[in-house]
């Protein structure tokens, strides 16, 4: 596969804090990667890095193999991105609003921007209204319209359903899945919503200490994370495969967080005294990141 987005040894902090340190990362052609983090690990940072919106402090990042600090017009057409906070012309009419973007791109696509601002309640009152009098989920529908009017083949939504209801986020997820992933569009998706991300994403990246802790398919890392819990004078002498965590607790056992199984269920085959537990997202997503 053909890395779209090459992130290598990129670092950033602002003052004293440290956000991302030599963080090294790809994302590949048709992949759709679900970027999780607990809250203010950076992950908004990461996507500004990444699209070259923000400056780093060492390290390079491509697009499509172009120096994000200097994409050509070719590729930038290419490129979707749903900010976290959405950024619409306030003082424009939506109407407006996505005329001007339609002549910024060559692959404006009339009919699906039509068809969208149809489903998604844009009736020609609305579409005629100032931008600054939507609601906040009207902005954050019409943020997302702009994003997918041009068809690209490269999708960035950075918490991307925050301020939809849940109608709004079901709607989202259904064109997500339905007319954009089944195009081969290459999407990272960053969102705290857990059960939005199970339904779209099928690979996961865990940031945590400013770099990506953990990466992988969804349904493999579920399949294969396990936690085990025994004896610390047994777990203390071992080093177990696929180790992402340990902790000992005060009755004298420890317990492991791995993310390949096959050791652990061997060990608790030999071992009674051994619990092996097998890891939903959320709790993996606890364990990695805390």
């Amino acid at each position: 596969m053909t890395a779209v987005i090459q992130m290598s040894r990129v670092s950033k902090h602002f003052a004293s804090q440290q956000v991302l340190c030599n963080l090294d990362w790809q994302v590949e052609a048709g992949q759709v990667v679900g970027l999780l983090g607990r809250n203010g690990a950076g992950k908004s940072t990461l996507i500004e890095c990444m699209l070259g919106l923000r400056e780093t402090d060492t390290g390079s990042v491509t697009i499509y193999g172009e120096d994000v600090a200097n994409l050509s017009e070719q590729v930038r057409a290419r490129i979707g991105y749903v900010p976290q906070k959405s950024e619409v012309f306030e003082w424009l009419t939506p109407a407006q609003m996505l005329d001007y973007f339609k002549a910024l791109y060559p692959r404006w696509n009339d009919a699906k921007v039509k068809a969208l601002l149809a489903r998604w309640g844009f009736d020609a009152a609305m579409c005629n209204k100032q931008i600054s009098k939507l609601s906040g989920g009207e902005k954050q529908r019409l943020s997302i319209i702009r994003a997918l009017g041009h068809d690209p083949d490269l999708l960035i939504l950075d918490e991307p359903v925050s301020a939809l209801d849940p109608l709004g986020r079901r709607d989202f997820l259904r064109e997500l899945v339905d007319n954009v992933i089944e195009r081969g569009t290459t999407v990272v998706f960053s969102t705290h919503i857990l059960s939005d991300l199970e339904r779209v994403a099928l690979d996961v990246a865990f940031l945590k200490d400013g770099q990506i802790a953990l990466q992988g398919d969804m349904d493999s890392l579920l399949e294969g994370a396990r936690r085990v819990t025994g004896p610390s004078a047994v777990l203390d002498g071992i080093r177990l495969a696929g180790e992402l965590r340990r902790q000992k607790g005060r009755d004298g056992s420890t317990s492991v967080i791995v993310s390949e199984h096959g050791e652990v269920e061997a060990l608790a085959a030999r071992e009674p005294a051994m619990r092996v537990e097998a890891l939903s997202l959320e709790d993996l997503f606890i364990e990695v990141t805390q």
